[in-house]
């Protein structure tokens, strides 16, 4: 019910200002369950692809949107959960990825839609970034259901990470055909098949955003980035200390010069 009246007024407010466009609609089954696995750009596609869809799609959120203390915690986490986001706490990796795979499982069974990201965490810079596996390949593999690639498009521009205001960007969301894995029944447990399922779909996706492809993990790109802009601080605090100092002593030089001169004046008969 909470998530009827959410998708009306905060869907119907997100297509009324952003007008996004949509292709491909028609992928998504009208019942039983599927996967929807997106590209990630902005904080703002979980909310975006609920709005343009006529069924309800759950998507995974970490916990700390549920248990912030105070009003505003509660009414955020009331809002997650409006929103159709289950809480799954990130404190530990495999943790994670297990709450996260029975999360999964639960949306499926009830034969409803189960959206995530591949990434694992929003692009860095606009870039497609590696699949992690354990997920969807598991998740996929373990239900049978299909994989629902999904592009956003252009979403980062509605609000940039670490923006509050969106801006009035008009944002796509591009859906491509279904795709199944049942060639890979029993085999969730092979990492081989897991890498090789991801990349599949990461493929398609790839394919439908047009964005450029990094073989690399979008957090090991996050932490290059933090240990770049980190070493960069250093560097620029480094530099402003070295100035500092070499204008102090320009400063005891001069004043140095300026009591030898007086000296020599007070020494001059």
């Amino acid at each position: 019910m909470l998530y009827g009246a959410m998708k009306v007024t905060v869907g119907g407010s997100l297509k009324l200002a952003f007008r996004p466009w949509v292709e491909g609609l028609e992928h998504v089954p009208a019942e039983g369950p599927a996967i929807l696995a997106s590209n990630h750009l902005s904080f703002s596609d979980s909310f975006f692809l609920p709005a343009v869809l006529d069924r309800k799609i759950t998507f995974i959120a970490k916990a700390e949107y549920f248990t912030t203390p105070g009003v505003k915690g509660r009414l955020t986490a009331a809002f997650f959960r409006g929103a159709g986001q289950l809480p799954v706490d990130r404190s530990g990796a495999r943790g994670a990825g297990e709450a996260a795979i029975r999360s999964g499982m639960e949306v499926l069974e009830r034969g409803e839609l189960f959206g995530l990201y591949p990434e694992g965490t929003r692009s860095p810079d606009g870039r497609l970034y590696r699949g992690k596996p354990g997920g969807l390949a598991r998740v996929a593999l373990a239900s049978g259901a299909p994989v629902i690639p999904v592009a956003m498009i252009d979403t980062e521009k509605v609000q940039p990470p670490g923006k509050v205001v969106p801006k009035l960007v008009r944002p796509g969301i591009r859906i491509g055909k279904p795709l199944e894995f049942s060639r890979y029944e029993g085999m969730e447990h092979d990492r081989f098949v897991l890498r090789a399922l991801t990349d599949e779909v990461m493929y398609e996706i790839m394919k439908l955003s047009g964005q450029e492809y990094v073989d690399m993990y979008a957090t090991a790109m996050k932490r290059q980035l933090a240990e770049a802009a980190k070493a960069a601080k250093a560097g620029r605090d480094a530099e402003k200390a070295a100035k500092a100092e070499l204008a102090r002593a320009e400063k005891a030089e001069k004043e140095a010069q300026r009591e030898q001169a007086a000296g020599r004046r007070r020494s001059d008969p």
